[in-house]
């Protein structure tokens, strides 16, 4: 006998509320192209610099059509990144959006987080393609937001924390760093990690590694600007084939996740290090269950893993996938399979976790 499933009634009230719901999540998918669009065209610093201000100013500060700065500060207006006084007709950028939008020395500092999530919904159609046909989608393959985005917000991060507080929560690191020890920062991307660490310690060597060939042309020439390239190589490799042993100290920043062999990366550390090396895995925020990331930084960092870390590991050798929101419990079983010993979390923040591993 056929059971037939009755559809319960439906709430009118929570179904109306879903639909208000869905309009301002909307309203959000929009304005991250919108926020894209002010940093680019240069809005939100002009409205920094300028106080209080209109469209018409707006526009002539920086020289754009006025009919597109209306509309985008009355769109910035209704969400609330920008203030609106009706009695003048003037918008006001308030501080703390300023330190957020327009000051790249703040630990704030967000429009590569904007940016790269542009990238990312822009390359939707190829995922979805890839999803249909079990395949992946490179890294390589991705608009330059994301990778501009990447750097951009993550260096942030690093510029914040890395020097100050991550590499001291290291057994012994810092010392080693500061006589001089040699350094290995595979999965460097641009090299916003490598550079600041070489800034910060001149008695060391660094060589950053990335498969990516464009990010590291964009790495070497940063390095240079940097003026740090007398102690800082990059080169073009996989996490399981960068050269070199008897590093003191190994990195990966936001990147062990998205490899498609994480346990072969890891085999490969294990072999590059030194007997008395650390090596640090800095990860995106994440709890070991579902349940443990069902928040605001869990929802956005399930996004990015949906539309982009997970069919970049899919896309090379092994596909193992761990997704974004991996967790430390199943970081520890990829060190350790691979031959560490010691493992533990050192350091937080609400973006990002900090992990020691040991041989």
């Amino acid at each position: 006998m056929t059971t037939i499933h009755e559809a319960p009634a439906l709430d009118v009230d929570k179904l109306m509320a879903f639909v208000f719901k869905a309009v301002d999540e909307v309203g959000a998918t929009l304005n991250t192209a919108l926020v894209v669009m002010g940093d680019k065209l240069g809005y939100y610093q002009a409205m920094a610099d300028s106080g209080p201000t209109t469209a018409s100013r707006l526009a002539q500060d920086t020289s754009t059509d006025e009919h597109y700065a209306r509309e985008w500060l009355n769109a910035q207006a209704a969400g609330g990144y920008v203030e609106y006084d009706a009695t003048t007709g003037h918008y006001t950028l308030p501080p703390e959006q300023a330190a957020a939008l327009t000051d790249p020395s703040s630990p704030a500092y967000l429009p590569g987080f904007f940016q790269i999530a542009l990238g990312t919904t822009h390359d939707t159609d190829s995922v979805l393609q890839a999803a249909r046909n079990q395949a992946g989608v490179g890294w390589h393959e991705h608009t330059g937001d994301v990778h501009d985005g990447c750097e951009r917000f993550f260096r942030t991060m690093y510029n914040a924390h890395l020097v100050g507080e991550w590499l001291p929560a290291l057994d012994g690191v810092v010392a080693k760093l500061e006589r001089g020890a040699r350094v290995a920062d595979i999965g460097c991307g641009y090299g916003a990690s490598t550079i600041i660490m070489a800034q910060a310690f001149p008695n060391s060597t660094f060589v950053g590694s990335d498969y990516h060939e464009a990010s590291i042309a964009a790495a070497r020439q940063r390095a240079q600007d940097a003026g740090v390239a007398d102690r800082v190589t990059f080169e073009v490799a996989s996490a399981t084939a960068f050269t070199g042993t008897e590093f003191d100290l190994v990195t990966t920043f936001d990147a062990l996740h998205d490899m498609g062999d994480p346990v072969g990366a890891a085999k490969h550390v294990h072999q590059a290090i030194a007997p008395d090396g650390t090596w640090m895995v800095v990860e995106p925020m994440a709890g070991d269950t579902v349940s443990d990331n069902l928040n605001p930084v869990g929802r956005a960092y399930y996004g990015f893993s949906t539309l982009l870390c997970t069919p970049s590991s899919l896309a090379q050798d092994v596909g193992l996938a761990l997704g974004t929101q991996a967790g430390p419990a199943r970081i520890r079983d990829v060190v350790t399979t691979s031959g560490f010993s010691r493992f533990a979390s050192v350091a937080q923040t609400p973006f990002n976790r900090v992990l020691e591993v040991r041989p």
